[in-house]
């Protein structure tokens, strides 16, 4: 990453309101991007967005991505070179409750961001966000390769499938790398585990889940403490999405497919350990029983093959499991005790840079 490259650099994010959105706009005003974004409003409260102030730090405009006349009207109007696409139905349980939302905002609003895009001439890079669960699950014990089938059991895992296929869509016939000299624009894709770090207060995730239960002094309910998951710190595929920003925006169409950030194999741990991990950082103040209910299908094993991230980004995870569950559990303790939630994530962010990947 470069912070020559992104200062002054007018970057659209949608979904900044959102867990990874307001990770990201956080760190691209630290490089000094000048950053849009347009979403709805937080989807909890507290959110990460609020906590850190970031209404006050970037030009956040409320919209649904579901609205093609206003959200042309918003690109139209802030003129990006970037634009990173992010919100999204991201539960799968919710999926299954409200599979209309999911799908309308997931296939329907991915549509819209493409469509303004190919109206904006001042756009040259797109980066579109799905997730690892957009692949066909075998619940092989090896991970998913970029060349492997899209699929999808439940409606979340469905509609990001249909992402990656209408991202494909569009960049096969309206911005081919055949042709790149003449339309100019870079259009990738990237997927990545569950994602961890300070200020998630989504339902049904697990360490949101935990540390809500940890602070109003509850047990937490798991439900599939086997289930074995990709888990990240949220600034490793941060980092990731940005490298690829960069060699899109400078080398075109050559990097203008998509792309694996996931974390390391150490990382691939079933839900126990990460109970067992947060244990020794929390002491008593956490305790947990397995929910015996039944509950909708969720895969029991899934991880990502990221060596093509390796090899042609020089892309890879810096935080082990333990140290991001430290990092996550210093910024909710932060916000407990009424710290600067703000400046910390500053400095996890200033942190993270320093160190060797």
């Amino acid at each position: 990453m470069q912070d020559a490259f992104w200062k002054g650099k007018r970057v659209l994010i949608t979904g900044h309101t959102g867990f990874k959105g307001g990770w990201l706009s956080l760190w691209l005003t630290l490089k000094g991007a000048e950053i849009f974004g347009y979403a709805l409003d937080p989807p909890t409260h507290p959110s990460f967005f609020s906590e850190c102030h970031l209404d006050g730090r970037i030009r956040s405009i409320t919209g649904d991505i579901r609205d093609l006349n206003q959200f042309q009207s918003v690109v139209n109007q802030a003129e990006p070179e970037i634009v990173i696409h992010m919100p999204a139905q991201a539960l799968v349980r919710l999926s299954y409750e409200d599979p209309v939302t999911t799908y309308t905002t997931n296939i329907i609003g991915t549509v819209n961001v493409l469509e303004a895009v190919r109206q904006c001439p001042s756009v040259k890079t797109v980066l579109i966000i799905t997730s690892d669960k957009c692949y066909e699950n075998r619940e092989w014990h090896w991970g998913y390769r970029e060349i492997d089938p899209m699929g999808g059991h439940d409606p979340y895992a469905c509609s990001k499938g249909c992402a990656e296929l209408i991202t494909a869509s569009y960049r096969n016939s309206f911005f081919p790398a055949t042709a790149y000299q003449k339309h100019g624009v870079a259009l990738a894709s990237a997927r990545a585990g569950n994602v961890i770090g300070g200020g998630d207060w989504a339902q049904d995730r697990l360490i949101p889940d935990i540390f809500q239960a940890v602070l109003a002094g509850n047990a937490v309910k798991i439900r599939y403490p086997a289930a074995v998951r990709p888990w990240q710190h949220v600034l490793d595929p941060l980092q990731g999405y940005l490298s690829l920003l960069e060699r899109l925006h400078r080398d075109g169409s050559d990097f203008a497919e998509g792309w694996n950030f996931g974390p390391t194999d150490a990382n691939c741990q079933p839900v126990s350990q990460v109970l067992a991990n947060l244990k020794r950082l929390l002491g008593d103040r956490i305790t947990w029983s397995v929910d015996e209910k039944q509950h909708p299908h969720e895969a029991a094993f899934l991880k990502l093959d990221c060596s093509k991230a390796h090899q042609r980004l020089n892309w890879s995870p810096k935080l082990d499991l333990p140290t991001a569950l430290e990092w996550t559990a210093t910024w909710y303790l932060a916000h407990e005790q009424g710290d600067d939630v703000a400046r910390l994530s500053e400095k996890q962010i200033q942190r993270y840079e320093e160190l060797k990947g």
